[in-house]
């Protein structure tokens, strides 16, 4: 397909809402519109995995009480469920989710001759099923969201005048939901361009693309795409360019060329696992309609290193759904101008911050990658940290911590925690269920032992040594200040405690965690699945760390070559970065270089050493490279 032929069409069936699934009602929207082609029942698996299966049609209807009943099968091998699904028992069934809503991906690079429609799948959200017990990513956090129900309801019972200071009265209550929408940053390209990391530092360092007017292909893909999800129903609130990128070039054709732009896409809030679903719909379109024009689109935490990377900041609230459909944001107060929060939402916030290290860390960053994102200087966080805001009536814009409450008073709905670790590869359907668990432990400590808006308020905001009834007394936990400017490295790691540096140590802190009853509360999360989990990280952070970091380093190592100045100062140079070079990555029979005791670390399954070595070697590529790069700066002939 040319970029001329695509265009978004109003006539397409692009979603059939949670209330439409009924049987008579599917196979009526399917039969009126024949260009919905397949069927597939989309698990998440326990890496984030989706799966994508295609049943014709007319199969799926023909068989429609038993798809809708039971699903269908496949083997464990396909998606990743280590210590579940054994190769010895490796059935999975594949059971439909008829709660939300399910979407149409349409394939616009393939056309039904006489409609001149595009063939589209009907991806139902599904969830995976081992003997009989729901193990999957979506079960999890529809487990979590069922548990926060009834865990409110069980604290309005025994502490109804907290709930009704907020107008929330037990008998006008449907149920209580957790509401979350997620900020989706990108960057998108011309394939096979060369980049330039050192302008694209200068061009982040003077904000000359932030928010600037979009161009070309890329204009026309951003603004088709925010058509798009209006139809789907995601009710886009904005897209716009965000901090990174460069300046693209007219081609003699007068087309854009060499384009290199981060954007942003921001949608509408929903109920949690209908915010997850949503988020994974929305990375597929956006990908499929940059690549139809041309352009590849990158969800990596990190793309380019020593440029601004991409977050997908997750925003958070509790809410109680009323009988007659109203909601009531639990984490607003009843007086915007003297409290930032109820008590529920101190609890919360609390509980967030008191277990985040170990139980929520673990799932929202848990790649190389993820880890790449998080160092100073990006605006991404890297300590347990939360600004508030220096008064109830003016809010926290700090972009340096790891949660911003967001709230205003002309807006009780809104009020908010803005999560800032995740990222789009994140698993949000693991980091929003275990982000409510923590916050519901907060919450029922809380409101258990009575615990006053002003009392909360001192325990959060109280200096490290201060004894503390919930939070732990040795560490800081609000600041409204930079913190990476403020504060040296040492000083935030005592202030704030030390975080994880690599995906070995934030699964060490998931599995060597005494608070595991946390996560384990109603049944959300369990031993086995936990164990699943670090082995499938492990297992592929192990992987790449010896099948594409060390070769990716190597060549990195085989383009670093001597120039042409032979300068007594230029070769005192060389020679200092030549010895770095080897040794990284040149064994000579006597020394082993630091690539090989890496090899063997993992091939002995000496992981502690593994990750001693690893963040050596992070350590030595950063010092080779800046050496280089003064190295050839210092050159006047490239040749």
């Amino acid at each position: 397909m040319r970029i001329d032929d695509f265009r978004v069409r109003a006539d397409l069936l692009y979603a059939i809402p949670a209330d439409q699934h009924a049987p008579d009602q599917i196979c009526a929207l399917l039969n009126a519109h024949p260009e919905v082609r397949f069927v597939s029942l989309t698990g998440v698996d326990i890496a984030g995995n989706d799966t994508d299966e295609k049943i014709p049609v007319s199969r799926f209807l023909e068989e429609l009480d038993s798809y809708l009943a039971g699903g269908v099968q496949t083997d464990g091998s396909s998606v990743v469920l280590p210590c579940i699904a054994t190769i010895n028992d490796a059935q999975i069934d594949l059971v439909a989710d008829l709660d939300v809503n399910w979407y149409v991906d349409y394939n616009y690079e393939n056309l039904d001759r006489v409609s001149d429609k595009p063939w589209g799948t009907l991806r139902i959200p599904s969830f995976l099923v081992h003997n009989g017990v729901r193990v999957c990513a979506r079960s999890v956090l529809k487990q979590a969201l069922e548990h926060a129900d009834e865990t409110f309801k069980s604290l309005m019972a025994r502490h109804p005048q907290v709930f009704e200071a907020m107008g929330v009265q037990a008998d006008e209550v449907a149920s209580f939901q957790l509401v979350a929408a997620t900020e989706l940053e990108f960057w998108v390209r011309t394939p096979d361009d060369i980049i330039d990391k050192e302008h694209l530092s200068t061009s982040q360092t003077l904000k000359e693309q932030y928010w600037k007017r979009t161009k070309g292909i890329v204009r026309s893909a951003l603004e088709q795409t925010l058509r798009l999800l209006e139809l789907y129903g995601f009710a886009p609130e904005m897209g716009h360019k965000e901090v990174g990128g460069v300046k693209a070039m007219l081609h003699e054709s007068g087309n854009m060329d060499h384009i290199l732009e981060q954007l942003e896409i921001d949608w509408q809030y929903a109920a949690g696992l209908q915010a997850a679903d949503n988020e994974l719909a929305i990375r597929i379109l956006v990908k499929e309609i940059f690549r139809l024009h041309g352009l590849e689109a990158s969800f990596m935490a990190k793309p380019i290193q020593g440029v601004a990377g991409n977050g997908e900041h997750t925003h958070v609230n509790y809410s109680a759904v009323m009988k007659d459909g109203r909601c009531i944001n639990l984490f607003s107060p009843s007086d915007f101008r003297h409290d930032f929060l109820s008590e529920i939402g101190y609890g919360a916030l609390m509980g967030l911050l008191k277990h985040y290290r170990d139980l929520v860390a673990p799932f929202a960053s848990a790649s190389i990658d993820a880890f790449n994102r998080l160092k100073p200087g990006y605006e991404a966080p890297t300590h347990v940290a939360v600004s508030i805001g220096e008064s109830p009536e003016k809010p926290s814009r700090n972009r340096t911590v790891l949660v911003c409450l967001v709230r205003h008073p002309s807006n009780p709905k809104a009020t908010r925690f803005e999560l800032r670790s995740p990222n789009p590869h994140s698993n949000m359907y693991f980091v929003m269920a275990s982000a409510s668990q923590t916050m519901l432990d907060g919450i029922s400590h809380a409101l258990t032992e009575s615990r006053s808006r002003t009392d909360l308020m001192e325990e959060l905001t109280r200096e490290p040594g201060v004894p503390s009834p919930y939070l732990p007394e040795d560490r800081l936990f609000r600041t409204e200040s930079d913190i990476f400017t403020v504060y040296s490295e040492a000083e935030r790691d005592a202030y704030f405690g030390r975080p994880a540096a690599t995906v070995y140590d934030t699964l060490k802190h998931l599995m060597q965690s005494d608070r595991h009853d946390v996560l384990f509360a109603g049944g959300v999360f369990s031993d086995r699945l936990l164990r699943s989990y670090t082995k499938a990280m492990t297992d592929a952070w192990e992987l790449e760390l010896k099948d594409r970091i060390l070769m990716n380093n190597l060549t990195r190592i085989r383009a670093i070559k001597p120039m042409g100045q032979t300068t007594p100062f230029d070769a005192e140079q060389w020679n200092d970065i030549d010895r770095l070079r080897h040794m990284l990555a040149k064994s000579d029979g006597v020394t082993q270089s630091l690539f090989d005791r890496i090899r063997d670390a993992l091939d002995r399954r000496d992981l502690a050493k593994t990750n001693a070595l690893f963040s050596e070697m992070n350590a030595a590529m950063e010092t080779l490279e800046a050496r280089y790069e003064r190295y050839r700066k210092n050159q006047l002939d490239f040749n």
